[in-house]
């Protein structure tokens, strides 16, 4: 069993070492620090790779949400805080859990059940078929890049539309064009990504899938153009 490599941010000593103890009792946790402020984690995210970590809201220097704020491709995080106030804002960074202190050390082993799971990684399926979990609701769903029609952008999440459903997840477009580097892919819009082959048909101004007509870009018309017409 892969072990899951934690760290902790939590200013309070007792609070700390009830945390550590625990971690100490579930045998696929790994705990590799423990910080009394968000700021001096910083450096240890850059150098080694950290599962998940353990963040108090109530912090010196710079607050647990705030911390939450700056990271671009952030650990699992489970909330450990005296106020539930937080709660509502804390899911809103989709955190694996939210202790509410003191906790128990079953309610702790319940949280990190859910972390296991969430970092566990997918069952490959037995075919060659390309495909990619994203997190939804808190769910891993598998996607293939097949049945992709279009992606668009809504800011920090993008809608993947595909035949059968559609899905909103926490992701930039920009990244998931690298990730899928398909030649059957195209940014046809700072908002847009489209399936070559599920076009029914295009114009100078914008292109249609499955009932949908989505614009080019003045940015991307060039480049659409050549892809299209060479198609």
């Amino acid at each position: 069993m892969k072990k899951i490599r934690c760290i902790i941010i939590e200013d309070e000593p007792i609070a700390a070492a009830i945390v550590q103890s625990y971690i100490e009792q579930v045998s696929f946790l790994q705990l590799e620090a423990t910080f009394t402020d968000a700021i001096s984690a910083f450096e240890i995210l850059k150098k080694k790779p950290i599962d998940a970590i353990f963040l108090d809201i109530h912090l010196p220097k710079l607050k647990g949400i705030d911390f939450l704020k700056t990271l671009t491709k952030p650990p699992q995080i489970i909330i450990t805080s005296a106020y539930e106030e937080y709660a509502l804002q804390g899911y809103e960074f989709e955190i694996a859990d939210y202790l509410l202190k003191p906790f128990s050390f079953e309610r702790f082993l319940k949280a990190v059940n859910r972390l296991h799971k969430s970092t566990e990684p997918p069952l490959e399926d037995n075919n060659d078929r390309q495909h990619r979990f994203f997190n939804v609701n808190k769910k891993m769903l598998k996607i293939y890049f097949d049945e992709i029609l279009y992606v668009e952008s809504l800011k920090e999440y993008i809608k993947i539309y595909t035949k059968e459903k559609n899905i909103v997840t926490k992701f930039q477009l920009g990244e998931l064009v690298t990730f899928l580097n398909d030649v059957n892919f195209l940014r046809v819009h700072r908002s847009f990504l489209i399936a070559k082959n599920k076009i029914n048909s295009f114009s100078a101004n914008e292109i249609e899938i499955a009932g949908r007509q989505i614009p080019i870009g003045r940015s991307f018309s060039v480049v659409v153009k050549k892809e299209l017409e060479n198609k």
